[in-house]
């Protein structure tokens, strides 16, 4: 599906609300919150906004655990603020998309609550209830070996029965059943009302597993210590998904101008992606895949020493090759390093020591790509990775808390697991926004999530950053501001991009075919390597050093150095 033209040449940018800006004193960011730095986000370029969910919950995994679809959370306001948030963001021309979780529920929506006081109930139907096994010794089993997301099993037994309910998430956000047509019109009504109330479309949350494998057949795979297999295949990317999206569309979203962004997780191929967005019969615009966010060995790495973690600039341009090849002029591509789910990419990719180089060097990459780019809130003045102490300081994410405990049970140490979690866990990407010296970083009272990287009183806020003219931020003010120039932009979306020296395991770099070369360059290691370049220099557009070394067609590249040339 074609977007329409009022989303053309737009620069994205991810928030997540509760540590964004807190405007009452209570700990959490909020809506009025946003709305106080809006004026901050048209300055910076931002005219298309992505805001984590707003929508009440429990919280037990951050929002993403709906309670209610009707209404605002009242830790950030009210259905009035929003309204007032989304007049204030059309005044500033940023567009707002909201994430509209599908895949499931909180156990406390009162669909689930009737589901589970009537087995009878209509409601029972929009879940996911079967019968446990029964196991040798006599006990109860989950009806399958199915493992989730989140290091536990599927299914969740309901006290006093044999009854189960499904989850590939926490227990506490039960899968609802995107067979079910009437669970489907109920979406379909909560989509309409905040489409005629002005959001102007979603992000859909956890899209790839709205279908499941309903044999819900044991999976062959290698079972964990507790005899639980991680076979995503069961639950992910399969091909009732499509249905499930036409349907939306001809039922909703083809009767309004929205854009449709869909997250599709890790395993997604090229090709399905394709299915759900293609200009041609795509039921969505664009999705989000993760092949682009882990490429340095990170996840996974527990145990191993930090000298092994490395970015694979090789596999990292194969993979962008790999989608530009397949979507370029047959659909959109959302590009982005990391979002509220993935660590810092200073802190995968980039680096502490040269922080201020390497922030500008992969938003120069990244900014100069096919497609929509999305920046994650604080990228703008190089946040990084928190360090934490102990495992315990990760446990207001539910999806750490059941990792640890699982890695513990495997026999690892806190010490480890602590280093570990201090390179991957999410809640690096979830610390209050800094924005100047003042206490808290000029977040709020003490921040009810996550603690502050200190770092904010070496320089690291917003306020430091507007006051230095070379700094992350105004870079990021200047380049935005060329990606956005309407030949630029022409140009990034229309001419045949290619890698150059595809092989060269330190540089990324690229080109753009038009009435002249558009080149981007960036070294991706925090020492120096050499480039080779036969082309003549016509202007150097970007730069993140002071002067350029290049004798004999060679780049000599410093740490993290980059730039875009016309050639």
């Amino acid at each position: 599906m074609k977007k329409s033209a009022r989303f053309e040449n737009r620069v994205g940018y991810i928030l997540y609300p509760a540590t964004f800006k807190d405007s009452n004193g209570d700990g959490v960011g909020d809506i009025p919150g946003i709305i106080s730095k809006l004026d901050y986000l048209k300055d910076l370029g931002i005219n298309l906004l992505w805001i984590c969910p707003l929508f009440q919950s429990p919280m037990d995994d951050n929002g993403y655990d709906v309670s209610s679809y009707e209404d605002i959370d009242p830790r950030y306001g009210t259905n009035e603020d929003f309204k007032r948030l989304l007049q204030e963001a059309h005044a500033r021309d940023i567009l707002v998309l909201i994430d509209f979780v599908l895949n499931h529920t909180s156990d406390e929506h009162p669909w689930f609550q009737k589901a589970l006081a009537d087995p009878n109930s209509e409601e029972r139907g929009y879940y996911f209830f079967r019968k446990g096994r029964i196991g040798k010794d006599g006990k109860i089993l989950p009806p399958n070996n199915w493992k989730g997301f989140f290091s536990t099993s599927v299914w969740e037994q309901i006290p006093g029965t044999d009854d189960f309910y499904f989850h590939i998430f926490s227990k506490k956000m039960p899968d609802v059943d995107w067979n079910n047509p009437k669970l489907r019109d109920r979406y379909y009504q909560i989509a309409r009302h905040y489409l005629e109330l002005g959001v102007d479309g979603f992000r859909l949350d956890a899209l790839a597993h709205l279908g499941k494998d309903t044999s819900f057949a044991d999976s062959s795979l290698q079972a964990d210590e507790n005899g639980l297999v991680y076979d995503t295949d069961r639950f992910s990317n399969r091909p009732e998904v499509l249905s499930y999206l036409t349907d939306f569309k001809d039922q909703v979203f083809s009767h309004y101008d929205c854009l449709l962004v869909g997250e599709v997780g890790g395993n997604v191929t090229p090709s399905t992606a394709l299915t759900y967005s293609s200009f041609e019969s795509g039921p969505i615009h664009m999705v989000f895949n993760f092949d682009t966010a882990w490429a340095n060995g990170a996840y996974g790495s527990i145990g191993k020493p930090d000298h092994e973690i490395k970015t694979d600039v090789i596999e990292l341009k194969k993979s962008f090759r790999r989608w530009y090849e397949a979507c370029n002029g047959k659909c959109d591509m959302p590009i982005y390093w990391e979002n509220h789910d993935h660590p810092r990419v200073l802190s995968q990719y980039g680096s502490i020591q040269y922080r201020e180089e390497s922030a500008k060097a992969l938003l120069t990459t990244l900014l100069f790509m096919y497609g929509t780019p999305f920046i994650y809130n604080g990228d703008e003045i190089g946040m990084s990775n928190c360090e934490y102490e102990k495992p315990e300081d990760f446990f207001s994410d539910v999806n750490a808390r059941n990792e640890i405990l699982s890695l513990r049970q495997r026999g690892f140490d806190d010490a480890t697991i602590t280093h570990y979690m201090n390179r991957t866990a999410r809640v690096n990407a979830r610390t209050p926004m800094q924005w100047d010296r003042s206490e808290n970083a000029g977040f709020g009272p003490k921040p009810y999530l996550n603690k502050i990287n200190q770092n904010y009183l070496q320089g690291v806020n917003v306020q430091d950053e507007y006051a230095r003219f070379e700094s992350v931020l105004n870079f990021y003010r200047y380049a935005i501001a060329k990606r956005k120039e309407p030949f630029l932009a022409a140009q990034v979306a229309m001419g045949k991009w290619d890698l150059l020296d595809p092989n060269h395991p330190d540089v990324f770099a690229y080109t753009h075919e038009g009435p002249e070369l558009l080149v981007c360059i960036a070294n991706f290691r925090p020492y120096t390597t050499y480039f080779s370049f036969y082309y003549n220099i016509k202007d150097i557009i970007l730069h993140n050093y002071g002067d350029v070394i290049f004798n004999n067609h060679v780049f000599e590249l410093r740490p993290f150095e980059c730039f875009l040339l016309k050639a």
